[in-house]
């Protein structure tokens, strides 16, 4: 039996706020020490709202990791980042999603621009599948240069589709990516149909649902937050 892929129209999300510093903070380290020449991802940290399913982010938890242009390695310390959720535990706050940047200078595609790369699905997919709850976002930040040469920071964010986290969980999504690959079409184990018809390769686009963006400010906890998140735990 074949797995249909379709496009998911509306997220289980419905809406992701992000604290106005913790956002920054963020992209100002990306854009003046790393240039956005390489992927920089954290881990998303707030609260969601039981009513209205909102999701509110309010500090980033960058893990250790080596980024390059077009793929970032998650060091993961399984230690470290209990502790993380123990503190966001005492604050109310839980791990409620992804943040990764794209480095101006990924690998393009011959077919044309994309939102998302093959690796970034695969990334995505097993991150929401880890996280556990129905509301779970992944956010990207990228530099866009306008005509006259000038670079705007711009935030998006997205859910994997229900059929794309299917996928990943039961096996079918490849999650090997060659470098000769074209980044916006992701590789399946066995055929699927999507867009009516048997394929091996499903474009990135129909797994990725819009979520709309805002922001807010937290204030009581917030300089705690970031000197938490920036400093190494002293054991």
């Amino acid at each position: 039996r074949q797995i249909r892929v379709t496009r998911q129209e509306n997220a289980l999300c419905a809406a992701a706020s992000f604290d106005r510093d913790a956002a920054n903070a963020f992209q100002l380290y990306v854009a003046e020490s790393l240039a956005f020449a390489v992927k920089r991802a954290g881990f998303l940290y707030g609260r969601v709202d039981a009513e209205t399913k909102e999701v509110f982010v309010d500090f980033i938890y960058e893990p250790p990791q080596q980024g390059a242009e077009d793929v970032v390695h998650l060091m993961r310390d399984p230690d470290e980042e209990a502790r993380v959720d123990a503190i966001a535990k005492g604050l109310g706050m839980r791990r409620v999603g992804l943040v990764f940047t794209q480095a101006v200078g990924r690998k393009a595609s011959e077919t044309g621009e994309y939102t998302m790369s093959n690796r970034e699905v695969v990334q995505a997919a097993q991150l929401q599948a880890e996280g556990g709850i129905p509301e779970w976002i992944t956010a990207i930040v990228k530099l866009e240069v306008g005509d006259d040469g000038t670079g705007d920071v711009h935030f998006e964010a997205f859910q994997m589709s229900e059929i794309c986290v299917k996928l990943f969980k039961d096996g079918v999504l490849e999650t090997e990516v060659g470098d000769t690959d074209d980044p916006r079409l992701s590789k399946m184990r066995k055929e699927v149909v999507a867009g009516g018809k048997d394929t091996m390769e499903v474009d990135n686009d129909f797994f990725l649902v819009p979520v709309k963006i805002s922001d807010h400010q937290v204030y009581f906890f917030t300089h705690f937050c970031y000197v938490f998140c920036s400093l190494k735990f002293i054991k």
